[in-house]
């Protein structure tokens, strides 16, 4: 793959300018339930693994990215992550760098301690069932395991924090080891979710505006930030960042007591994340406007990490 086709990114489509959960981007190509899945009612082995989980390599087609999911940086490697409707890829030396088989990856996120969470549906000889259910990677996304609802979930909204993972299927759910499951309520449907990286505190989008929950979904209470939220993150146990539905970016370091709007409009955000350096710096990446945009101050300069 040479430097040009790693860094094509075809972003089909406008991105959601509401608080609508997306609808499912559907399976990769000609992609079939596994056999190994089982009927809809029965989970999967906890085994089971991709067919295909080498990298992407040199030999192989270029592969153009239709639509990036979810972005986010390995906590161990420091690496950019682009969950995308053709797979994971990773930003590395400045180039885009398939990792793993080709799963639509609706619902990604990656815990503290350094797994990988996904969700989403199978590319065309992938043996995983569709949808995939609760899939996990430690790995580096290179294999990646059904742990639980093979053929039952598909999660668009996904989170995992240091003690659970939470996850929206058209009902928002709950699990502490990834297997078993406890149903939760909530206002109104996520589009994201968003775990604090030491206490676990929820953040959800949603119409009925930004939510936090400190006790993994039972019960949630309203934040008030300048403008409604279409995305959020946590940055770090205090810093909240959000994307707004007029383009731009809000920050809190007080988890959600006061906040700071930028004025700069950077675009209508798919997907974003955010992290405090050592040195205290906050690093925004945002998907906006078929771009990864990188800003170190709080969104009123912009870098394209893929021009």
């Amino acid at each position: 793959m040479n430097t040009r086709a790693r860094r094509r990114l075809l972003l089909a489509g406008s991105a959601l300018a509401t608080l609508a959960v997306l609808t499912a981007c559907g399976s990769t190509g000609t992609a079939t339930p596994s056999a190994r899945g089982g009927s809809p009612g029965t989970a999967p082995a906890a085994t089971a693994a991709a067919s295909s989980p080498a990298a992407t390599s040199s030999s192989q087609p270029p592969v153009a990215i239709t639509h990036i999911h979810a972005v986010a940086r390995d906590p161990n490697s420091g690496e950019l992550l682009l969950a995308t409707h053709e797979g994971l890829f990773r930003h590395v030396n400045g180039e885009l760098v398939q990792s793993g088989p080709v799963i639509d990856l609706m619902g990604f996120a990656v815990a503290p301690d350094g797994t990988y969470y996904a969700s989403g549906h199978p590319g065309a000889g992938v043996d995983l069932p569709q949808p995939v259910g609760l899939i996990t990677s430690t790995d580096a996304g290179r294999t990646w395991r059904v742990a639980s609802r093979g053929g039952q979930s598909d999660f668009h909204a996904l989170t995992a924090g240091p003690a659970a993972v939470i996850g929206f299927d058209g009902v928002l759910r709950s699990s502490t080891d990834g297997t078993t499951w406890t149903t939760r309520t909530i206002p109104a449907p996520p589009r994201t979710l968003a775990a604090a990286p030491t206490s676990g505190t929820l953040l959800a989008t949603t119409e009925a505006g930004l939510l936090a929950s400190s006790d993994t979904g039972s019960t949630w209470r309203p934040l008030s930030p300048p403008g409604t939220a279409l995305l959020v993150t946590w940055a770090d146990e205090k810093t909240i960042v959000i994307a707004t539905t007029t383009g731009q970016l809000g920050v809190s370091s007080d988890a959600g007591a006061t906040w700071t709007l930028n004025p700069t409009r950077i675009g209508t955000a798919e997907a974003l994340h955010a992290r405090r350096g050592s040195d205290g710096g906050l690093e925004i990446v945002v998907v906006a406007d078929s771009k990864v945009l990188r800003t170190l101050d709080g969104g009123t300069t912009t870098e394209n990490l893929l021009p």
